[in-house]
C-alpha cells in the first residue's frame, strides 16, 4: 500500500521518511520513550536512520505495519509517531509515543482516534488493540480518552529490552466510533455497548 495523510484539526499525521531521521533521534532521545516502549536503549543516529529509510516504508510497502508521524500543521513539528501493527486476520495492535515537549496537549489521542477510524474504513480491520507495560498510565490515560476498553492484565507478554513484563490490554472497535464492523459480531451477553468518544483532551 501507498502511504497515506490524514489530517485532524490541529495535527498532519504523514508517513515518515529520511528527512525526518534527525527529529525522530532527538525526540526518543527522551529516557520516558526509552523506558517505555521497545525501541533500542541507548538509541544510536543509526536506529533512526533504519527506522525511518527501511522499516517504515517497507511496512507500508507489505502492509504489515502502517507507521505515522504525528506532526503540527504549521512548520510540521513533530508531536509523535503512531503505528498500526497487523497482528491476525481484522486486527491490528496500535502503539504510540509522544514528544516531552508537546505532552498534555492530547495530541496523541486525536491521532489515535483519526488513525483508528481509518483502520476500521480502509484496512478491514474489526479490533484494534492497545498494548503497554503495566505502570505506564500516561499511554493507558490516552487510549481511554480515545476510547478503547481496558480487557484486563496478560501476565508477561512484553518483552522489553530482554526482561518479560505484564502489560495491560484494550480495545476499541468500529461500534465504540459509530462505524459498522465488516465481520457480524456476537458480542457476550450483557456486553454493554459504548457511545462514542467525546472531543479528545489530556494526554
Amino acid at each position: 500500500m501507498d502511504p497515506v495523510t490524514l489530517t485532524t484539526a490541529r495535527l498532519l499525521l504523514r508517513t515518515v521518511g529520511p528527512l525526518d531521521t534527525d527529529a525522530v533521534y532527538a525526540a526518543v532521545q527522551d529516557a520516558d520513550i526509552q523506558r517505555w516502549t521497545t525501541i533500542p536503549s541507548p538509541y544510536l543516529p543509526e536506529h533512526a536512520h533504519s527506522f525511518t529509510t527501511q522499516l517504515v516504508p517497507d511496512g507500508w510497502a507489505d502492509g504489515s505495519m502502517f507507521t505515522f508521524g504525528v506532526f503540527l500543521p504549521e512548520g510540521e513539528e513533530l508531536v509523535g509517531m503512531l503505528a498500526l501493527t497487523m497482528r491476525s486476520l481484522g486486527v491490528a495492535e496500535i502503539g504510540f509515543w509522544a514528544t516531552k515537549p508537546h505532552r498534555g496537549n492530547g495530541y496523541i489521542t486525536e491521532a489515535t482516534t483519526k488513525a483508528s477510524h481509518w483502520a476500521f474504513t480502509h484496512l478491514s480491520v474489526d479490533r484494534v488493540e492497545w498494548r503497554a507495560e503495566v505502570g505506564n498510565t500516561p499511554s493507558r490515560a490516552a487510549a481511554e480518552r480515545a476510547g478503547f476498553t481496558m480487557e484486563g492484565t496478560l501476565r508477561s507478554a512484553i518483552n522489553n529490552k530482554g526482561v518479560r513484563r505484564d502489560c495491560w490490554v484494550a480495545s476499541l472497535l468500529p461500534s465504540d466510533l459509530g462505524l459498522p464492523s465488516t465481520s457480524p459480531y456476537l458480542p457476550a451477553p450483557n456486553t454493554p455497548s459504548r457511545p462514542a468518544p467525546s472531543s479528545p483532551s489530556g494526554d
